[in-house]
Formats: C-alpha cells, structure tokens, sequence
C-alpha cells in the first residue's frame, strides 16, 4: 500500500498535494496496491472524497484539537502511526517546506530510506531506484532505496496530474497524536495572502536592481496580473527591502520550477540561477548583452527594461482582449 500525505492550506488542497496524490497513484499502480491519503487539519469532506480523482482509494482524515496548528513532530507521529496501521511499504510527501520538515521524521520513525527533491517515478527492474536532481540542478543523481519502507518527498510542478473517475471512501481517525506530543508550539503564523504562491505558479515574472528602485515595480506586477503569473526578485532586491523577501529565488531563498521564468534586470547570478534553473523556459530581459542570464536563458530580449516591459505588455493585453 502507497500512503500519501495531502497537506491542505486553510482546509484547500494545493497542486502540489494532487501531483504527489496522482504520484501515489502511478506508484501503486506499477506495483499492483492501493493509495490511502492522510489529510490533516479541517477540510471538507467533499474535497476530501475528490482526492480520488486524482487517484487516492481512502483518505484518512485526522481533525481535532491536537492538530489545529502545524507541528512537524505531532503531523509525523501521526503519519508514522498510520503507516504502520495500514501497512504501507511507501511514504509519499511533496517536497514542500512542510513536507521537508515531515520526510526525515517519518523516514527516522519507519526505518526507511528518504529521497528528498524526487523527479521520476520510481524504476524498479534493478531494485528500486529514483531520480533527484543535485548541485542546485546543475545535475541528476539516481538513487538506489535498499529498506523494506520508502519515503518520498517529490518536486512541485514535476508531475502531471493523472485523473480518474471515482471518488475516495473518508474515514475518521485520531491519528494516535494528542497535544501532549507536541515539544513546540507555533506562537504565530504570517502568510502572504492574495498571490499566487511562487512554489505553486506556472508562471512567474522575476525583476532584479535593473528596474531601479521599488517605485518601478507597477509595471512587473501589471505584467504579472495579466499573464496569471507570481512576482519574484532577486537577492539584493530584498536586501535592499524593495520587494518582501517571501519573493526571493535563489540559492538562498525559494527554489522554483515554473512553466516560463521571465527575469527583468536580473544579471543572472550562479546564486540566482540556483533557484531557477529548472525552470522549463526561461525569457532574460537586459541591456547588457553580456549578462550570464543569456547563457541559461532559452529566449533573450537585449534591451532597456523600461523600453520592453511597455511593449510586452501591450501585447499582452491585446492577446488577453482576443481570447475574452
């Protein structure tokens, strides 16, 4: 049995949950068993039994006191309990800032190997082996799995979604957790409401020291708003307190993998790059023809930012008017 965690955000899944749910899936389905979801914290039941359109057979669903809020050692317990209960050979998590604090404790708790940052379904023709990129994604290893037990924490927006028809039986549980579990407790909880979260978004317009000062920044966030995309900066952008450093890509801030990365002004740093390089098309905008963005990005535009961006958004706003 292949048992999934589907974290929730304010009782709403994620697309990050569906992709490691339908993961699950493809799992179990090469290996002939079944998928058991484990939501934790207050969802309704009709999003929980629409798990099972993207591939989950039950959903476990652990909603009292001790759970309100996220503590990862009270959230592992859990998994780890349910895990031993139903038998499962496989722990799937996204690899979420959650689902990085959860893997190592529940991997610890199960005695299994943990793959973190995982790319590929599983090959299992020569034991069980999974595909992870390494050095900021510069580069691929596969990893060989010897335990009895798995854990895997898979990549947002690596997966796409596998739908199916049917809906997942719920069923209520404790989990075995109380509060007394928790050795911490969150005194308070910020989050950046009403964007697209950058680990979430499909497509994101970054901007860099080039735009020159915060005032400037209309323009990325208009361009942003038409392409349905989230905002993202570079390192000094933030340091400089020009944007809020929750839109940091780098090697030191949010590592991301969007459809299309589109950086305004951004030289394109190794430490930048780290965190986007995984992008599927990358689109560098600046006027120094040498800037190192050119050699990573996959269409380059030479040019002033405050001479393109207006262009660029005109278009967009004639290819947005033609599809309404």
């Amino acid at each position: 049995m292949v048992l999934v965690f589907a974290e929730n955000s304010d009782g709403n899944f994620k697309k990050s949950t569906l992709e490691a749910v339908s993961y699950a899936a493809e799992v179990a389905k090469s290996n002939g068993s079944t998928v058991v979801a484990v939501s934790i914290g207050k969802v309704e039941d009709s999003k929980l039994s629409e798990l099972g359109k993207y591939g989950a057979d039950k959903v476990v669903q652990i909603n009292h006191g001790a759970v309100e809020a996220f503590v990862a050692e009270v959230y592992a317990k859990a998994l780890i309990q349910l895990a031993k209960q139903h038998d499962a050979k496989i722990v799937v998590l996204s690899n979420t800032y959650t689902g990085k604090s959860l893997a190592p404790r529940v991997a610890a708790g199960l005695k299994a190997a943990v793959v973190s940052g995982v790319i590929s379904l599983p090959e299992t023709q020569n034991g069980f082996v999974v595909r992870k990129g390494v050095f900021s994604g510069k580069a691929f290893a596969d990893v060989q799995l010897n335990t009895e037990t798995k854990v895997l924490a898979i990549t947002p927006n690596t997966f796409t979604l596998t739908t199916f028809d049917k809906s997942a039986e719920i069923i209520i549980a404790d989990g075995g957790v109380s509060a007394a579990d928790a050795i911490s407790k969150p005194v308070e909880v910020s989050k950046v409401t009403g964007k697209i979260p950058l680990t979430e978004a499909e497509v994101v317009v970054s901007a860099g020291r080039g735009m020159k000062g915060p005032e400037n920044w209309g323009m990325i966030e208009e361009l942003a708003d038409l392409l349905g995309a989230a905002t993202a900066c570079s390192k000094p952008v933030s340091d400089m307190h020009w944007r809020p450093h929750s839109e940091h890509v780098g090697q030191t801030g949010i590592t991301i993998k969007p459809n299309l990365y589109i950086a305004v002004g951004i030289s394109g740093a190794i430490q930048h790059l780290a965190g986007v390089s995984s992008s599927k098309v990358i689109v560098a905008i600046n006027k120094d023809p040498e800037a190192p963005f050119f050699k990573a990005a996959d269409y380059g535009i030479v040019g002033d930012a405050f001479e393109v961006l207006p262009k660029i958004i005109d278009a967009a706003k004639k290819m947005k008017a033609a599809a309404n």
